[in-house]
């Protein structure tokens, strides 16, 4: 971690009005500290030291120095990059000086093995509609995850030898941990926005933004749908027919968790915390989802966005219930203290971890 003594810290302020179902959360970053960040401020090789570097969509609307940062550590002609992991977070206040905030969010997600997106900001930003839809538009990533809010998140995972986009195939395959860096891929392609849909209009109050209804939100733990799966809980089914142009993918869902929200801010950056935990730990695809959703009812029980998250030992009881069981799990504030009594008998999970 870097400082700058002439910079500040961007801070976010959270609050609820009295009666108000969610909570609105105003965010101070102009001229912090951040927002200078720049290929010259931070070395690629310290950037890329680790097995995994994880990017969001916020970093590069904060300026163009930082733009032109995440668009370095997203180069695929780069030798050594490590796996690439990037959450879209598309947040309209801080593209209101231009239009082309959508657009450069897909490129940026085309050059990465790994991509989280929300089912609702996939459409406000591009205008695409369910799960099938937004991996077409998005075919480059070994792995996309499409978090539905209350009716899970589903997975979209290249099958092994359909074209990966990292030649090394280390990428996120099932039952093995993330490793180090992959080789050189193709070059990303011209940046265009997914569909070729223009961005929603009727961006919230400038800075300012009721937070979404992220992953793990309570509801019914629905089945998590999708082109070509079972369509059950935790189903795993294949998407890209036959002359679709489109590489096989296998498809697997996961219903969330029912879960008594006390705030729904991080409840996305946790999800993602989670699954990406369970790939370096070698865990499959399911588990991985699991994971993330466990953590993100970590953050929807806190009234931080930082909410304790459960033993790892608790945690992969859980997510090692069968589908009923996990269906009928609901979690509330404090239940990573007091978690849920186990249903099943307790499944030591092997840790790939190298």
């Amino acid at each position: 971690m870097g400082t700058r003594e002439n910079a500040p810290s961007g801070a976010p302020a959270a609050g609820r009005a009295e009666g108000a179902a969610l909570a609105e959360v105003a965010y101070y970053r102009a001229g912090s500290a951040a927002s200078a960040m720049s290929p010259a401020l931070v070395p690629r090789a310290a950037a890329w030291a680790g097995r995994v570097l994880h990017l969001t969509g916020i970093t590069p609307a904060l300026s163009t120095d930082c733009l032109a940062l995440v668009r370095e550590l997203t180069d695929r002609a780069l030798p050594g990059r490590p796996l690439l992991s990037f959450d879209v977070n598309y947040r309209v206040d801080l593209w209101r000086d231009t239009a082309e905030g959508p657009t450069v969010l897909a490129e940026l997600a085309r050059r990465c093995d790994l991509v989280f997106v929300g089912e609702d900001e996939a459409e406000a930003a591009w205008g695409l509609h369910g799960p099938a839809a937004i991996r077409a538009a998005l075919p480059e990533p070994d792995v996309l995850v499409v978090k539905r809010g209350a009716a899970g998140a589903v997975a979209y995972v290249r099958e092994p030898g359909a074209a990966p986009a990292d030649p090394s195939g280390s990428g996120f395959a099932e039952g093995s941990a993330a490793s180090g860096a992959t080789a050189p891929g193709r070059d990303a392609p011209a940046p265009r926005t997914p569909g070729g849909s223009p961005a929603r209009s009727g961006a919230p109050a400038p800075e300012t933004h009721r937070a979404p209804n992220r992953s793990g939100s309570a509801g019914s733990a629905g089945s998590a749908g999708s082109a070509g799966s079972a369509g059950s809980a935790g189903s795993a089914g294949s998407a890209g027919s036959a002359g679709s142009g489109l590489p096989a993918d296998r498809v697997v869902s996961v219903p969330a968790l029912h879960v008594d929200v006390v705030a729904p801010v991080g409840a996305g950056d946790a999800f993602a915390a989670g699954f990406l935990s369970g790939a370096l730990r070698g865990l499959g695809v399911r588990a991985r989802l699991r994971h993330g959703h466990l953590m993100a009812a970590a953050a929807l029980t806190s009234a931080g966005d930082l909410g304790a998250p459960p033993r790892r030992a608790d945690a992969d009881r859980l997510a090692a219930l069968d589908d009923a069981a996990w269906g009928r799990l609901r979690l509330g504030p404090g239940w990573t203290d007091r978690p849920p009594a186990a249903e099943a008998p307790y499944t030591e999970v092997k840790d790939r971890t190298a």
